[in-house]
């Protein structure tokens, strides 16, 4: 009960009645002076040991290989401890074997357990190898935070054996070693350490958007992200395409569509989500009959492929989403002008007679002049069919159990930006204007820049999502979502235009440039990064942007690195399509308690080669930042938290011995 105090009363204590209630709720959780204090000791630990290791990795594109690798790898830190505990006291061919064996534990045993003469031997030297690994592993955390990290089943015994093995100890640690397998769960015991050290060598994982897209199982990742302890997400305009298909809105369906048939991925929509396509597939192969839709084979698609009836089919697929989406498109920028988005309202330019097209005062000829479903005189209106398989899939999309659950991880677990532990991580750009200075949008009649606008984009999104099921009460939200995919100003966007009507429809290479926003211009600029740090609460001197979104031209010698060491772009071409560009096969940034480290990847062949040849991602890490005092966890974002905690803890501390509160238990 709470004590009867009046207001006089209260005030004198400095207590007011809001702080009095939170402290009767804090006091349910620590109902003692003895609890209190105790919590205050292990927090006030816990400040004083070294920070946890964060990854950072942006434009997976769906390459859930490659992304489970560099997980299951920790970007070359597993191997790095294997160096560290056995320096060349066992061979190259033994870290090796070491190292898959963590990685994939379960495939890995397989194929040792047959090939073993002697396996008790070797499943006895093996948990001794394992144990030290995990040891050195876990050396920079509280026993708190390794126990919980600790999987179920073996907690105790791994408990244990984490300990420093001693002369006084050595029986009982291999009485302990020798039980597991004689009782015959060494397999088990394995994989579960396996795990445990691989969760121990990424504290925290930060996705810097994209994850959908151009490769085959972005649900794949998304099934891992979604189970994943400790995670963020930026959205990328990939994700925030996905996000708003989800919502129900045409336009961002058939963007998805079509850039799955664009990539020959339908089989993510269709055997991953359920999506059906058959009225896509049964509509297109009446309304394009006879039309080649060369413009619109898959890309990639070998040439001895080309004349298949699957290739033949998703093409006049993927042209006729394609016009659909041009339809509805232009349905959302003809009601909000407000967009200047009226350069890409071009199905009214074309010469539906002459095959051309008017793009800035030019005529240019078209290389496609099938368009069978358009009305010349009214061409962003949708025929009957075109109008009720639009509805079809709507509701496909709408009722997808397993969409709808991956999309509400990118919600709860992201958003347009994010600071963190002095980094300013985003996926696309801050729109800056001509000038160079933060671009003013109005957005449902107020106006927004720099740091309010990303939020204010985050709020739409939120808002359009969580009222899906009545989208007459958030039609501009729902269109603010769908220009967050395209729009000139949009953050994770960055471009005056997404020219796919050109790329498509036209062989001119200079309509079909996309111009870049003055972001992309001023970002190796240390002036303007400082600028954006200070414009979301930063301190310029101590802090960093971490990008994704623009692939980093390492072949022809770009840097990821920019502004002096202020920006980081690491996106290095996870997504295989980009390899020819990058040179490389991907970035994990990896900031430590001493160090922000990049690494580049080489390529990843396939899982059957890292299981059965233990070919590994060679990861080559260079130091960017090296800190000449250990950086605690007091110095970052958790540290800041604890801090509160301890001030909330000394206050119900003083009202518990002032009596203003009571104790809640003689314990």
């Amino acid at each position: 009960m709470v004590p009867n105090y009046n207001k006089d009363q209260l005030l004198k204590h400095n207590y007011s009645e809001d702080e009095l209630r939170f402290l009767n709720l804090l006091a349910e959780k620590f109902p003692t002076v003895q609890a209190a204090c105790t919590e205050i000791i292990n927090l006030e630990s816990i400040m004083n040991l070294p920070k946890g290791t964060e990854h950072f990795l942006t434009d997976i594109h769906g390459e859930y290989e490659t992304f489970s690798h560099v997980l299951r790898n920790a970007s070359g830190m597993v191997r790095k401890k294997i160096d560290i505990v056995y320096g060349n006291t066992i061979s190259e061919k033994e870290k090796n074997q070491l190292s898959t064996l963590i990685y994939y534990p379960e495939d890995k045993l397989k194929l040792i357990t047959k090939e073993q003469d002697n396996l008790n031997e070797w499943f006895a030297v093996t948990l001794r190898r394992l144990i030290d690994v995990a040891r050195v592993s876990a050396d920079k955390y509280t026993q708190s935070k390794v126990r919980k990290a600790m999987p179920a089943d073996f907690a105790y015994v791994i408990d244990e054996l984490l300990n420093e093995p001693n002369a006084k100890k050595e029986k009982y640690f291999e009485c302990i070693i020798q039980s597991i397998i004689d009782v015959d769960r060494a397999n088990q015991f394995i994989v579960a350490i396996s795990k445990f050290i691989q969760r121990l060598l990424i504290d925290r994982l930060h996705i810097i958007g994209d994850i959908y897209d151009r490769g085959p199982y972005a649900d794949k990742v998304m099934d891992v992200i979604q189970d994943h302890y400790s995670v963020d997400i930026q959205w990328g305009n990939h994700d925030i395409v996905w996000m708003a298909a989800a919502t129900g809105i045409r336009a961002s369906i058939a963007a998805v569509i079509r850039l799955s048939a664009r990539y020959n991925n339908l089989d993510t929509l269709e055997d991953a989500y359920g999506i059906n396509l058959m009225p896509l597939a049964t509509f297109a192969m009446k309304a394009y009959e006879g039309d080649p839709c060369e413009a619109f084979i898959p890309k990639n698609t070998p040439v001895e492929n080309i004349g298949s009836t699957q290739i033949k089919l998703t093409s006049k697929m993927h042209k006729a989403i394609m016009v659909i989406e041009m339809k509805l498109a232009g349905e959302i920028i003809q009601r909000n002008p407000e967009m200047e988005m009226g350069d890409r309202l071009l199905l009214d330019k074309i010469d539906y007679e002459k095959g051309t097209v008017i793009i800035d005062g030019r005529e240019l000829v078209l290389n496609d002049k099938s368009f069978p479903t358009i009305d010349p005189k009214n061409p962003y209106q949708l025929t009957e069919e075109e109008k009720e398989l639009a509805e079809k899939l709507q509701i496909s999309f709408l009722y997808c159990d397993k969409l709808q659950r991956h999309i509400k991880t990118l919600f709860s677990k992201g958003g347009t930006y994010l600071s963190y532990n002095s980094n300013l991580l985003f996926h696309g750009c801050i729109p800056l204007d001509e000038t160079g200075d933060f671009k003013e949008l109005t957005l449902l009649g107020e106006k927004y820049k720099g740091k309010a606008l990303c939020d204010q984009f985050d709020l739409i999104s939120r808002r359009a999502y969580f009222n899906r099921e009545h989208p007459e009460t958030r039609n501009k939200d729902r269109d603010y979502m769908w220009y967050l995919w395209s729009g000139a100003y949009s953050p994770l966007f960055g471009k005056k235009k997404m020219a796919t009507f050109e790329r498509y429809f036209l062989n001119d290479k200079e309509v079909q440039r996309e111009e870049s926003n003055m972001y992309y211009k001023l970002r190796d600029d240390k002036d303007s990064c400082c600028r954006i740090l200070k414009e979301f609460g930063l301190d310029p001197e101590v802090s960093h942007i971490v990008n994704g979104h623009v692939p980093v031209k390492v072949g022809k010698g770009e840097s990821p690195v920019k502004a002096e060491g202020k920006l980081f772009v690491i996106d290095g071409g996870m997504s295989k399509p980009y390899q020819k560009v990058t040179g490389i096969a991907g970035y994990t940034l990896i900031y430590d308690s001493y160090s922000l480290i990049l690494a580049e990847h080489t390529s990843f062949e396939s899982k059957h080669k890292a299981i059965h040849d233990e070919v590994d991602i060679v990861s080559t890490r260079s130091m960017i930042e090296h800190a000449t005092k250990r950086i605690r966890v007091g110095d970052t974002y958790i540290g800041a938290n604890l801090r509160q905690q301890i001030l909330d803890l000394n206050r119900l501390l003083d009202a518990y011995r002032k009596g203003v509160v009571k104790v809640k238990s003689v314990g």
